[in-house]
């Protein structure tokens, strides 16, 4: 009975760790007053929803415009983790880790004083407050897990179905688009998503590269509730994490054992 009890206690915790700021979040997007020292909100509408909805609102100006940053940031991410990550999974490279390891080379440092430095370079460039300049931050950001997990499912394709393709009198090239990239083509679906997700939720690029001119949904986000405004604030949280919970979904799918075990491999 006393593991039981324990078991339970402890399931309880993490319940309440993983889904108590979710609820939290939920209560203040259905909050129209609430206030201390009442534990609950006062009354609950959708004054807010509609709002941050409102046709002309700057929701939905900033929700299509990281969208728009994202997909851009998906293209480009893709265009050099495929061939980057065919020749990482298949060629003979001289220094294959150590390049491998310098896509990490943006997660080793704090991202804060990174994007100082790059607004300033940016700045001379001017591509501050262009959507160019926050697409570029976030091409650098996305690459870590666009070319890590291209060139895993690359490395996951047999060599024995190119060799059978290339032995039938196929072209190197033919054989790529043939046979190597459609059996790897569930891997780089699930780097773009990735990349997409990370794109959308990337705040501190954007911050010192885009502002004023560029404002995402993070931005957003920040702008209210340093404000105050925790209702919008919640509201365009939830936004974020909706695709975030579908298309974590579509991952699962995606990344098999035996694309996962080639990582870094």
């Amino acid at each position: 009975m006393m593991v039981w009890v324990t078991r339970g206690i402890v399931l309880g915790l993490l319940a309440f760790i993983i889904l108590g700021p979710l609820a939290n979040l939920v209560l203040w997007a259905a909050a129209e007053q609430w206030y201390f020292p009442h534990k609950l909100p006062l009354t609950y509408g959708t004054k807010f929803w509609e709002q941050v909805f409102k046709p002309r609102g700057d929701a939905l100006v900033s929700l299509v415009t990281s969208v728009w940053i994202a997909l851009a940031t998906v293209a480009a991410c893709l265009a050099l983790a495929i061939p980057a990550g065919y020749a990482l999974a298949r060629l003979k490279l001289p220094w294959r880790t150590a390049i491998l390891l310098a896509f990490l080379m943006p997660q080793a440092f704090p991202s804060l004083a990174v994007y100082i430095n790059i607004a300033r370079i940016f700045y001379d460039l001017r591509l501050n407050g262009t959507m160019t300049g926050v697409i570029l931050v976030h091409t650098v950001h996305g690459l870590v897990f666009a070319v890590w997990i291209t060139a895993a499912a690359f490395a996951a394709v047999e060599r024995d179905l190119e060799l059978a393709a290339r032995n039938l009198g196929g072209s190197p090239l033919r054989t790529f688009f043939t046979v190597s990239l459609p059996l790897a083509a569930p891997g780089i679906m699930a780097s773009a998503i990735f990349v997409f997700l990370e794109s959308l939720d990337e705040f501190t690029g954007t911050f010192f590269v885009g502002v004023p001119d560029v404002i995402t949904l993070p931005l957003l986000m920040f702008t209210a509730s340093i404000a105050g405004n925790y209702q919008i604030a919640a509201i365009t949280a939830l936004v974020l994490l909706v695709p975030s919970v579908v298309f974590m979904l579509f991952i699962e799918r995606f990344l098999k054992a035996d694309v996962l075990s080639k990582v870094g491999a």
